[in-house]
């Protein structure tokens, strides 16, 4: 497996992130962050045992391998071979991530939330109400799950990259286009890679190593999606794919991939902490950017007015 090392200089100081699929980031991985990127190469049993942590962390990380064996109807030999796939120097490490993001969720904005809702759970409480719970408990699961080194990463490679496409269909499609919109102000290589009228082909016509495709998905999973990923993987692009489940097929195809909690009481998945990982990745290139990416923010708040394109002055 490869590894990738991007030095940044920040002023004064430099700071060297070391990004690998099977080592240990300087940031410690979610149990779930790492096994996105293992997934699809995991055996049929080993995804079982893998779902099962996934769903039940709290008991994995509590009770004996012997308990949990017989709760999954799993042997505990498929466990340890499983945390080991995926990364872990044993089953006891996986344990002892568990153990620390519970640890560390008791003190987050989450668990608060959590509690209040259990308090108030008798009474009438509305929708507003429950929707904007979710929505700060998603994006407190972003704050404390997301990897800094792997967000430095690809804020590098944004801002190296000779083109950057973007791709989300059904309810991805807004925020892909959201994402191409902010990012259209500082730079003039971002497009979508499919657009209506367009073929999914003809946008990713070229693509090599040079470029980035950055791909959004979610359950029910669009197959142009999947496809892209896996066509622009094979070129040797950097695919960073954003999804809300390790089980996402692009998974298999990514560079780097962030998971980003959708939890709803809503008929659809939640799109807030999408937004805020977009925002943030375009804030991320703004700060890499020079007196080029300023000056076009100008020109393209000029042309906006000249073309009467915003009400007013």
């Amino acid at each position: 497996m490869k590894h990738m090392t991007l030095k940044l200089t920040t002023g004064e100081t430099d700071e060297t992130f070391r990004h690998s699929g099977g080592g240990r980031p300087r940031l410690q991985l979610s149990f779930e962050q790492k096994l996105a990127g293992q997934y699809a190469r995991l055996s049929p049993k080993l995804k079982e045992a893998a779902d099962f942590v996934v769903s039940n962390p709290i008991d994995v990380a509590t009770r004996s391998l012997r308990t949990i064996s017989k709760d999954a109807n799993l042997s505990p030999a498929t466990f340890s071979r499983m945390s080991t796939a995926v990364g872990y120097d044993s089953y006891e490490d996986l344990r002892d991530v568990l153990r620390l993001a519970i640890e560390h969720r008791d003190n987050t904005f989450s668990h608060r939330v959590e509690a209040l809702q259990e308090r108030h759970g008798g009474g009438d409480q509305g929708f507003l109400d429950q929707h904007i719970s979710d929505c700060s408990a998603n994006l407190q699961k972003l704050a404390s799950s997301t990897d800094r080194a792997t967000l430095e990463l690809c804020a590098e490679k944004l801002h190296n990259a000779r083109r950057v496409m973007v791709l989300g269909a059904l309810g991805s499609t807004g925020v892909a286009e959201y994402l191409t919109y902010m990012a259209s102000f500082i730079a003039d290589n971002w497009a979508m890679a499919s657009r209506m009228g367009a073929s999914l082909s003809s946008g990713l016509v070229g693509i090599s190593d040079s470029d980035v495709l950055i791909v959004m998905t979610k359950p029910p999973y669009a197959s142009n999606a999947i496809n892209a990923a896996q066509e622009a993987h094979r070129a040797g692009a950097f695919v960073i794919v954003i999804t809300d489940t390790h089980r996402c097929p692009a998974l298999a195809y990514s560079s780097a991939q962030f998971i980003t909690a959708s939890e709803s009481q809503h008929f659809f998945s939640s799109y807030a902490a999408t937004l805020v990982l977009c925002e943030v990745l375009v804030g991320m290139l703004a700060g890499r950017s020079d007196t080029a990416a300023r000056a076009r923010i100008v020109e393209v708040e000029s042309s906006n007015r000249r073309l009467g394109e915003i009400w007013g002055d």
